[in-house]
């Protein structure tokens, strides 16, 4: 019984999971970087201070990253039908996990740009580094310990965001463990989704502790 259920079931669950986290994350590091570089230049301690210009980049993050993701698929299901054809589907449900996704990622980036020590800037300066050498070559490789921690926790939220999108007919492992586990009664079903899950998010989670131990040695 079990190996149908995981070959019927879980296993093509499991590659619809995937294939959302990667597209989704791969769209919000692209958008979501570009934003957070935009936001760190215009910060008022950034390299190019523009209040009005951070003053909008910081609205439109703020006020998206406060939407709870459910209630962001329904204000964008028109967009999704848009561009999609359908709300149903693990591509409609692409669309709003970027969407959720690339302000988080530039709210993370951003803090992480900001938190590189002003002394080391200055000494760039001092050297007459321009504002995009300083930006890439000292900002940017002075983070990397915390963009890939910040880039771990936004690709786990992003877990989250596929269960929670399977409510609403995504597809994936959150659209097994809750029809075909929880509302049939299927506990096996249930329990094995969400093991699945998990086992995703303990594996991202090693992976990104790998990789920022590298990055400090």
């Amino acid at each position: 019984m079990l190996s149908r259920y995981f070959f019927e079931m879980i296993l093509p669950a499991f590659g619809d999971t995937l294939k959302m986290i990667a597209i989704t994350m791969c769209i919000s590091i692209v958008l979501g970087g570009l934003a957070g570089m935009a936001m760190m230049i215009t910060h008022p301690s950034g390299l190019e201070p523009d209040r009005r210009v951070y003053g909008v980049l910081s609205f439109f993050v703020n006020t998206i990253r406060s939407l709870p993701f459910i209630l962001l698929v329904v204000i964008l299901a028109p967009l999704t039908r848009l561009i999609n054809g359908s709300i149903v589907g693990i591509y409609a449900a692409i669309i709003p996990m970027s969407i959720g996704g690339i302000p988080l990622v530039a709210k993370l980036l951003e803090n992480e740009f900001l938190a590189v020590q002003p002394e080391v800037i200055e000494a760039a300066i001092s050297y007459g580094a321009s504002k995009l050498q300083i930006f890439f070559y000292v900002v940017l490789k002075e983070s990397v310990p915390g963009i890939i921690n910040g880039l771990t926790l936004a690709t786990i939220s992003c877990v989250g965001a596929t269960a929670m999108a399977g409510a609403v007919g995504a597809g994936g492992l959150g659209a097994v463990a809750l029809n075909q586990g929880f509302y049939s009664y299927n506990n096996e079903v249930l329990y094995l989704s969400v093991s699945c899950i998990i086992l995703i998010i303990v594996v991202i989670q090693k992976f990104g502790n790998i990789l920022y131990k590298l990055s400090i040695r």
